[in-house]
């Protein structure tokens, strides 16, 4: 018996509804109709994303040095500019400004609970 690979990518969130809206009107992400109690599930490919609100116990404020250190979350984009440029005209706080390199042109931005987040544009 052996592991596939990742199926599922969650994180967990201090606003479900700011953070789901964020992802939906920042980066185009669609919801799907059905998800688990406390979390929004997008129809990204190729597997599903989400955000949730945090598990029991769990409390984003006191981790230090912030939710998601040490992981490294990915995005595929049709046009990682475009997306780049959008994202500055919200107010969105850029970490690594759009360089080309062996994923395409990439960048890294901080969601609004402070995960960093790289959109790449190589398929």
């Amino acid at each position: 018996m052996t592991v596939a690979g990742p199926d599922f990518l969650s994180l967990q969130v201090r606003d479900l509804d700011r953070a789901a809206a964020f992802y939906e009107t920042q980066l185009g992400l669609r919801r799907l109709p059905v998800a688990p109690p406390h979390a929004v599930v997008f129809g990204t490919e190729t597997i599903p994303f989400a955000v949730r609100e945090p598990m029991p116990g769990m409390d984003l404020d006191a981790l230090s040095p912030g939710p998601g250190a040490g992981v490294a979350l990915w995005l595929h984009a049709d046009d990682a500019q475009a997306v780049h440029d959008r994202l500055v005209a919200a107010g969105v706080t850029i970490l690594t400004e759009p360089f080309d390199g062996p994923f395409g042109r990439t960048f890294a931005f901080s969601d609004p609970d402070g995960y960093v987040v790289t959109v790449h544009d190589k398929a």
